[in-house]
């Protein structure tokens, strides 16, 4: 095994459609305690998201595009709350499967549809924010540049516009320390087995910004991760 470079080849458990069933909601909902420690979206929030909706002056729309178990797109609509920050927030990932557990955090405010990114865009739906976590590394790469594409086109007034997409940053310290790290929820999972593939199949910050392309900037948050930022001009 080498991190030198993205393997490509290797495809999550939960990416399969006939995955064991409780497996795959015990990975989601745990989730919300891994997301919590590693992702880097606390930081993200103070750094962005309420400097972003404080500017906008208006109820602004959120969108969390392949939202998984939905504890990211909750934990930042709960931030927003408390700092008195209005906005609607809509999750979307076209598995079901993500979505009964996702639902769970559906409240005035926050809901949760099955669609992709294709979908709204052909709906013609708009956002003032666009954000996704741990999807970029799932994409080959077409999917990749559809999904990037994508969230361009869903938010609302082009470069005023934001986009945030949050994902693990490939490397030896963070796979190493997540092996170790991850031992007291991985049991009845996949969360040891396919958050190590995760770390395999993750860009570096430099290859990242290549796969991107212009238009795009590649920040480090938090330590392991990246973070695609595009758009977020004055509202």
């Amino acid at each position: 095994m080498t991190l030198a470079v993205r393997d490509t080849h290797l495809r999550e458990l939960m990416d399969d459609p006939d995955c064991d069933l409780g497996r795959l909601h015990t990975t989601l909902r745990r989730f919300s305690v891994v997301n919590r420690l590693v992702s880097g979206w606390g930081a993200v929030y103070r750094s962005r998201v309420a400097p972003y909706l404080r500017r906008i002056e208006r109820p602004a729309r959120v969108l969390d595009l392949g939202c998984g178990g939905g504890d990211v797109i909750a934990r930042l609509a709960a931030l927003a709350r408390a700092d008195g920050l209005d906005a609607e927030w809509l999750g979307v990932d076209p598995d079901e499967r993500a979505l009964t557990v996702a639902r769970r955090y559906a409240a005035p405010g926050i809901r949760f549809e099955a669609m992709d990114s294709a979908a709204l865009r052909a709906a013609g739906e708009r956002f003032d924010l666009v954000i996704s976590n741990h999807v970029l590394h799932h994409l080959d790469e077409a999917a990749f540049a559809a999904f990037r594409d994508d969230s361009l086109a869903l938010v609302d007034g082009g470069s005023r516009g934001l986009v945030l997409h949050g994902d693990i940053a490939r490397g030896r310290a963070a796979y190493g320390l997540y092996a170790v790290g991850i031992t007291p929820l991985a049991p009845g999972s996949f969360l040891r087995t396919d958050g190590l593939r995760s770390i395999r199949r993750s860009f570096t910050a430099p290859e990242l910004a290549g796969a991107l392309g212009p238009g795009w900037r590649v920040e480090r948050p938090a330590p392991f991760r990246v973070l695609a930022v595009a758009g977020g001009g004055d509202a």
